[in-house]
């Protein structure tokens, strides 16, 4: 018994090598190369199990198909109007799923580490094709940075390397040198310096024009307003000449008057006086105040004047 179960068990282990040194599975976002002795014998791109000769005849590679990313350094350029830039660039590739191709990738490279370094340093030449864009055409929002990428993209392609292909490019960065970032940011403030005071000028000649015309308006004003007090003080002269001259004929009446007025304007607020009635305008409320020869009250009980 024992030995049955040890001949079952022997069995098994030999029938599980057997197939582990006899088939191989290939996933779906890989190729297979095959090589016998060596040599590559045929390219499987199906994915699932496949038989191969046992132990050291056949030996099998598996090379991942699925996109790869690969950057660029920063590479120094000289664009068409004379700027230095420096740009980086990332690329996706693929190994080229055509058997023929497949085989060329794995006689030049083996693997797709082995083919990155290559494919940088293609993309690093590529990345010339810029010097044909000036500075403007590579910043702000009508740039040509699509148009840049195609470009690239077409010549990485035209002289693409054995079994690859280039999916996509694309530029990360466009940046100007530290010596040239000075320089541009130097004329940038001197522009912007112009500028402010051209604006400042504009503003200093705006305010003078205002300052003038205010000026203009104010004598004008003043002007007006002078003639127009002149002519109301030669009216109020004239009246007050012709008030003189009526009153200079009747100078007895014109004091009466004035001492109406002024009483009027005194007894006119609740106020209460201690007062001398002989004293004048109060001499009009006393009743004993002596008259002139007009009947007119006189203050400080003064003698009628004669004539």
């Amino acid at each position: 018994m024992n030995r049955t179960i040890g001949f079952v068990v022997g069995t098994l282990i030999v029938l599980v090598l057997v197939l582990y040194n006899t088939t191989y599975t290939v996933n779906f976002h890989e190729v297979a190369v095959v090589t016998r002795f060596g040599k590559p014998a045929g390219v499987e791109t199906r994915p699932g199990l496949h038989l191969k000769a046992p132990f050291f005849i056949d030996q099998v590679t598996r090379i991942d198909t699925r996109q790869q990313l690969i950057e660029s350094p920063l590479e120094t350029v000289l664009t068409r109007d004379g700027q230095q830039v420096m740009v980086q660039a990332y690329m996706t590739w693929r190994v080229d799923s055509d058997a023929d191709a497949t085989l060329r990738f794995f006689t030049s490279y083996g693997t797709v580490d082995g083919a990155a370094k290559d494919l940088e340093t293609q993309l690093q030449g590529a990345l010339r094709a810029i010097g044909g864009y000036a500075f403007a055409d590579l910043v702000g929002q009508s740039g040509k940075i699509a148009e840049a990428e195609a470009s690239i993209l077409e010549d990485l392609r035209r002289t693409r390397l054995a079994g690859t292909m280039p999916v996509a490019v694309g530029i990360s960065q466009v940046v100007l040198p530290s010596k040239t970032s000075v320089a541009v940011l130097r004329r940038m403030a001197a522009v912007q310096e112009t500028l402010a005071n051209l604006e400042e000028a504009k503003g200093a000649s705006a305010a003078e024009a205002l300052r003038s015309q205010a000026k203009s308006q104010a004598d004008i004003i003043m002007n007006f307003a002078d003639q127009w007090a002149a002519r109301i003080e030669a009216k109020g002269n004239e009246e007050a000449t012709r008030y003189y001259q009526e009153m200079k004929g009747e100078a007895d009446l014109a004091i009466f008057l004035a001492w109406l007025d002024t009483l009027k304007m005194s007894l006119s607020q609740s106020t209460t006086y201690i007062t001398d009635t002989t004293r004048a305008p109060f001499h009009l409320i006393d009743l004993d105040a002596p008259v002139d020869a007009k009947g007119i009250p006189q203050p400080g009980g003064r003698a009628p004047a004669k004539k």
